[in-house]
């Protein structure tokens, strides 16, 4: 079963995605979308859920914003895509332009203001997430003593000697590729 109610109107779909787009950013919007469309509203169930999750996943863009697209096709077809969509951006997208509009305006801020203080705080909160997320997927992913040098060079290279990002890749990813084919086979697990 697709769907658990009627499709809902459009109106009601851009109000969803708009408190959906209001208080969550990034992978904290996929638990907000299920527990609107599937636990309370019921406009969809966990598979249709979990499908548009794993097509949100290989989509290019952030997986939230592809997961409403995909639930206003679902529910609404193509017009359905764009109100989600547009519910989803359209409380970031004014905080956007309003804040950019303040610092156009307002020149370079004093250190003790209060916007001054919120993008400091929101590039700390961006590094910390970036840290947690390499520290976390890391030994997920880098196996191996010639895997953790390459990635060693690389962490050396950019933050220590701060060499351009795309150099540093483009002679590591080779070599990392290099070094793999090259380490035995029963090396590899």
């Amino acid at each position: 079963m697709t769907h658990a109610k009627p499709p809902p109107s459009l109106g009601a779909l851009f109000l969803c995605f708009l408190r959906i787009g209001a208080v969550s950013f990034g992978s904290g919007m996929m638990p907000w979308i299920r527990q609107a469309v599937v636990q309370r509203l019921e406009w969809v169930d966990d598979r249709v859920l979990l499908s548009g999750v794993a097509l949100s996943q290989i989509a290019p863009g952030p997986n939230g914003v592809n997961l409403a697209v995909y639930i206003g096709t679902v529910l609404r077809g193509a017009a359905g895509a764009c109100v989600a969509l547009g519910g989803m951006l359209a409380l970031p997208v004014v905080f956007l332009l309003a804040a950019g509009w303040a610092y156009s305006h307002l020149g370079l801020l004093p250190s003790g203001s209060l916007f001054g203080a919120a993008l400091s705080g929101m590039g700390a909160a961006a590094i910390g997430l970036m840290l947690a997320n390499g520290v976390r997927l890391t030994p997920r992913n880098v196996q191996g003593a010639r895997g953790w040098g390459v990635m060693l060079a690389v962490a050396i290279a950019i933050g220590a000697f701060r060499l351009p990002l795309l150099p540093v890749l483009a002679a590591a990813v080779p070599l990392s590729l290099l070094l793999t084919f090259l380490e035995p086979r029963g090396a590899r697990a």
